[in-house]
């Protein structure tokens, strides 16, 4: 058996990329259009991790999705926790769960995709992370 991808709806292009690529740092690989089934697929992967993608689809024709349908998280290791978090902070984005023990944070995708992020090795803890409160669900 071989992992191949995780798979997220998304409800627009634009934003779902602004978030998982400038945001996150993913890359997209490839994307595929199917007029005939009506939908878009982006594949997107962690720069050198080409083995795990996320494949972002985007139905032409209006969803409402709700809950993820019952998906829970999206996990990445990163090289700087805090860094990562403030750079997604000053793109608008909220993290749900700051990284107050320089080892964990949660933030949300514009569909409301958990994603998870890990430090790669622990940070100490420090201000403003340390203190700050969870923000809504995660």
């Amino acid at each position: 058996m071989k992992y191949l991808h995780t798979m997220v709806r998304i409800t627009d292009i634009e934003q779902s990329l602004r978030f998982y690529c400038e945001g996150l740092g993913l890359v997209e690989t490839r994307r595929i259009e199917n007029e005939k089934g009506r939908f878009t697929l982006i594949f997107l992967n962690a720069p050198g991790e080409e083995h795990a993608q996320v494949e972002l689809t985007y139905n032409w024709d209006p969803e409402t999705y709700s809950g993820g349908r019952n998906f829970g998280h999206l996990a990445y290791r990163v090289d700087d926790i805090y860094a990562l978090c403030q750079h997604l902070m000053d793109m608008g984005y909220t993290i749900h769960r700051p990284p107050r023990d320089g080892h964990m944070a949660f933030v949300k995708s514009p569909d409301g995709i958990s994603i998870e992020l890990l430090q790669d090795g622990n940070l100490d803890p420090k201000e403003p992370w340390a203190s700050m409160p969870n923000t809504g669900t995660w």
